[in-house]
């Protein structure tokens, strides 16, 4: 067991240890097919009752995710997002490209970031899902106000990468896309545990009072 107290699992975190069996009994079959491979489980936004966490299954196409839970006593492994900046990988699509190319970029900020999505799932667990048209997912944990005129240059200086790159900025009440910060619209989308709603300011706690 790889969990303790201090180290509260985050999303986008990587899982091992859900079995299977575990799973209810109408999860569908690639689903099933997936665990008994021992492929990990991405950590989502959502509430669940204490020893749990929400977890989601990928499958081998886009439409494959499966939406369930995983007691954290069963948690074998974790990987984190920012253990896989420095991994080398062993395919040679845009994305993984697109990560070498913007890691100078990422590193000047000064903020934890780390690698999620498919390009995530593939350098953790060595599963292949990236093909040549994959977007480069990224998290940028931002604790503090991380302001509009900052988001926008970063916006413009990671347009230059090989592939797309989507970034999500980690507040710490939950998640905004990082191109809709830094854009004209005065309300964001933010991605809380309790759901998705507009907020002016994705960093104040009251922005996801319920």
């Amino acid at each position: 067991m790889v969990m303790n107290t201090f180290q509260p699992v985050l999303p986008h975190d990587l899982l091992w240890g859900l079995s299977a069996a575990a799973l209810p009994i109408d999860a569908p079959a690639w689903a099933i097919e997936a665990l008994g491979l021992g492929h990990p489980v991405v950590v989502r936004r959502a509430r669940v009752p204490a020893g749990l966490v929400a977890v989601g299954v990928r499958g081998r196409s886009r439409d494959q995710r499966y939406a369930t839970r995983m007691k954290l006593d069963d948690v074998q492994r974790r990987v984190r997002p920012e253990e896989l900046i420095a991994i080398t990988p062993d395919a040679d699509w845009p994305a993984l490209r697109a990560l070498q190319q913007i890691c100078p970029v990422m590193n000047a900020l000064g903020l934890p970031w780390g690698v999620a999505g498919g390009a995530g799932f593939e350098l953790a667990s060595g599963v292949p899902v990236l093909h040549a048209g994959s977007d480069l997912d990224l998290i940028l944990r931002t604790p503090q106000f991380f302001d509009r005129q900052h988001a926008a240059r970063l916006v413009e200086q990671l347009a230059s990468a090989v592939c797309r790159i989507d970034l999500q900025l980690q507040t710490p009440v939950g998640a905004v896309a990082l191109r809709e910060w830094a854009g004209p619209s005065r309300q964001v989308l933010l991605k809380a545990e309790d759901g998705a709603r507009l907020v002016d300011n994705p960093w104040l706690a009251q922005a996801v009072a319920a």
